[in-house]
């Protein structure tokens, strides 16, 4: 959650995200991670709460020595900017618990589609199957 932005693009993103979570959760088994605690639970102290609130319970997919490695792999290989190590955490532990989607707004580092194949070949030649990338809107769709 957080306070409706001015900028109209990123308004419109809040409302589909927060329709996601009301309307089409229940069809997904969901899984979260510390990394994503961590990033939500920022700023605004009350809009953080509500954002904890609502992923709080869902089960947490473990930062492994595989997810480790995978996430420096991805970083060695150029792909995101070193400064991304928490957007190749996503990618990695998704991709190691063998998660069926990835959701994320971050269309700079992940739901990018230029960055998408490339990735998707890295991980097939580490030995994985990166999951489907999709933004709310996206899955929203469905």
């Amino acid at each position: 959650m957080a306070r409706p932005a001015r900028d109209l693009l990123q308004a419109a993103r809040q409302q589909i995200t927060r329709d996601w979570w009301d309307y089409k959760r229940s069809r997904h088994n969901l899984f979260t991670s510390q990394i994503v605690l961590d990033e939500i639970a920022v700023g605004e102290r009350e809009m953080a709460r509500r954002r904890l609130e609502v992923i709080g319970g869902l089960p947490l997919v473990d930062l492994t020595p595989a997810a480790e490695s995978l996430a420096d792999r991805v970083l060695q290989s150029g792909l995101l900017p070193v400064n991304a190590d928490a957007d190749a955490a996503h990618i990695a532990l998704a991709t190691v618990h063998k998660l069926d989607i990835l959701l994320t707004w971050n269309c700079r580092h992940i739901a990018n589609a230029a960055i998408v194949g490339r990735l998707r070949r890295l991980m097939e030649a580490e030995g994985y199957i990166l999951p489907e990338i999709y933004t709310p809107e996206e899955l929203s769709g469905e």
